[in-house]
């Protein structure tokens, strides 16, 4: 799924609980990470659950990157593909030039998360970008 689909989809979907199966089901599509890279290194801080982030740089010109993560739980997994969508397959420079606030408003995710999910979610972000400024 892209992010103008989900858009979409969340545009038609009134019930939270219809929005919170369509994130689930996002994080289920996720491929595993190995256990081998769910390693203290890889370890998003500030998050409740447990957030795994794995960057790679995708071969070609202009550099990209490709993040895989991972989670404990259902629905940050499902979070994390959103902030994939957003994020993945992008330069250093789209990365650090894009503003994901807009479409967590957008989603209704502000109103919709605990504090602590949300917490993470932009930990998550912040990391991303992080991430990318070291390419940068």
């Amino acid at each position: 799924m892209q992010i103008d689909e989900l858009i979409d989809t969340f545009e038609l979907l009134t019930d939270w609980e219809e929005r919170y199966r369509v994130i689930i089901d996002l994080g289920r599509r996720l491929p595993p990470m190995p256990d081998s890279e769910k390693t203290e290194e890889h370890r998003v801080q500030g998050c409740t659950s447990m957030v795994w982030l794995v960057d790679e740089v995708v071969p070609g010109d202009p550099l990209r990157l490709r993040f895989r993560t991972d989670s404990d739980s259902f629905i940050v997994k499902g979070l994390l593909a959103i902030i994939l969508m957003v994020y993945s397959d992008r330069t250093p420079a789209e990365i650090l030039a894009t503003d994901i606030e807009e479409l967590f408003t957008r989603l209704g995710l502000e109103q919709n998360l605990s504090p602590n999910r949300r917490s993470g979610f932009f930990s998550t972000v912040e990391r991303i970008k992080s991430l990318a400024a070291a390419y940068h």
